[in-house]
């Protein structure tokens, strides 16, 4: 499995970026990609995450904002977007595609951790 982020990069406080994630190495069935991020001095927390099926799932902090969607490509890649939309400084951290465990509860998308991640984006909003 091998996953490759892009996209990140310097934008300002309320402004928008798009980060992409490149998924090969496995056909996306029963799957999720994931996006986490660690700020400095934090722990790595869970962004967004989506399945094959197109269940998402949001954290609080970004819900509103950040939108989540997929190429829905079965074959060699799949590709996987963050738009991430008002950003503020909160949003400051390095971004990680993932692919994690993922499970269904009440009919909502829950995904874990993961044996997969890319080597992370930077992503930095400045005031």
């Amino acid at each position: 499995v091998q996953l490759v982020e892009s996209g990140g990069g310097l934008v300002q406080a309320g402004g928008s970026l798009k980060l992409a994630c490149a998924a090969s190495g496995f056909i996306f069935e029963d799957a999720a990609i994931a996006w986490f991020r660690q700020a400095p001095g934090k722990n790595r927390e869970i962004v967004s995450c989506i399945s094959d099926r197109g269940n998402t799932y949001y954290a609080d902090s970004v819900k509103g904002r950040f939108t989540i969607s997929s190429d829905n490509a079965k074959d060699t890649v799949h590709t996987v977007y963050l738009h991430m939309n008002n950003v503020s400084t909160e949003d400051t951290a390095v971004y990680y595609c993932a692919s994690p465990r993922h499970w269904i509860v009440a009919g909502n998308l829950r995904c874990g951790e993961s044996h997969y991640w890319g080597q992370g984006t930077q992503v930095t909003v400045s005031t």
